[in-house]
């Protein structure tokens, strides 16, 4: 790793004018993802900011919404029991990631801003728009079994690596933001990006900006749920697919419903208009059928991933089930 100028930051103020005025300044606070880049050499900021002594821990209920601050760990996030009674899908989707000890480190918002995993952004000595743009992608034409199969483009198919994101994306989740202009809410499903022509932006955060926190609003959905991941081994892997299922059911008719998948795009990938088909209808495995392939539309594969073309509405229709106890 380079030398680095390291801040500890004991106000926000404070970490958001570091971060405004140095553009290469990067915030720190679990580090399980930035410290890989930096010894790497993914990623050499100039700057580390020290963010863990902010007062953003609380998991809490609030009018309308559960929230979150982004410097929660997930291990404590997937045990409380405000989640685990209001939003189980979320404790399911950070139970199934990384390990324990990773998840002890982890903060929330760690998590959302975490970068792909993908062999090419990692090795320095390949083509990555991601990392150098302009420098080409090397999974086009390379080994690209992990790859995306929606929303890619010639300028990356690179996947988001989080099983969190997944579920928050599917519970309409707002990311809460602080930065030089203020504060703002974003739509979580509004955060991440999709490639296009510029593969090294991740999401919408502007130069400064602060996750602080997140909030998820009150709904139906807790008990006919289920977050699926598929995977090369038990455990400490990453995604092939993965899917995030809710139902809200009243006498076997779906009132509504939210789906989400991991391990298939540059960002997490939500299912509307499956959701629309599937509301209304009463439970039945050929409906969830019809489902899984209406969330294929659109999907491409490449040389080496084209599996995931049957592995992901199969894994559609394997949590619908499940989520909707269908035997």
């Amino acid at each position: 790793m380079i030398n680095f100028q390291y801040l500890r930051a004991d106000t926000q103020k404070k970490a958001i004018d570091a971060l405004a005025k140095d553009a290469s300044a990067q915030f720190i606070a679990g580090g399980t993802n930035l410290v890989d880049l930096m010894k790497k050499g993914v990623t050499s900021p100039q700057r580390i900011v020290d963010i863990t002594h902010l007062p953003l821990k609380q998991i809490e209920k609030v009018p309308g919404y559960t929230r979150i601050g982004s410097l929660a760990l997930n291990s404590e996030v997937a045990e409380h029991e405000l989640i685990k009674n209001n939003h189980p899908l979320l404790s399911l989707a950070l139970q199934a990631g990384a390990s324990p000890q990773l998840r002890n480190m982890a903060t929330v918002g760690g998590n959302i801003m975490q970068r792909t995993r993908c062999t090419y952004f990692y090795d320095t000595e390949m083509p990555c728009n991601k990392r150098i743009p302009g420098s080409g992608c090397g999974a086009l034409q390379g080994y690209n079994r992990m790859h995306a199969i929606f929303g890619a483009s010639d300028k990356c198919i690179a996947v988001h690596p989080s099983d969190m994101c997944v579920a928050l994306v599917a519970l309409d989740a707002k990311v809460l933001v602080s930065g030089p202009k203020g504060n703002r809410r974003i739509e979580f499903e509004d955060f991440h990006r999709l490639p296009g022509n510029d593969a090294a932006k991740d999401n919408v955060l502007q130069q400064g900006e602060l996750i602080t926190g997140i909030e998820i609003p009150d709904h139906p959905f807790t008990k006919n749920i289920h977050y699926l991941k598929i995977r090369d081994r038990a455990s400490y892997a990453f995604a092939l697919i993965s899917v995030a299922a809710t139902l809200d059911i009243q006498n076997n008719v779906i009132q509504d419903v939210r789906l989400a998948m991991g391990g298939v795009a540059h960002k997490p990938w939500r299912l509307p208009a499956a959701e629309e088909f599937l509301k209304g209808k009463k439970v039945s495995e050929e409906i969830f059928r019809e489902a899984a392939k209406i969330a294929m539309n659109g999907s491409k594969a490449y040389e080496h991933n084209a599996f995931k073309l049957k592995m992901a509405p199969a894994a559609i229709i394997e949590s619908l089930k499940i989520a909707a106890k269908l035997d």
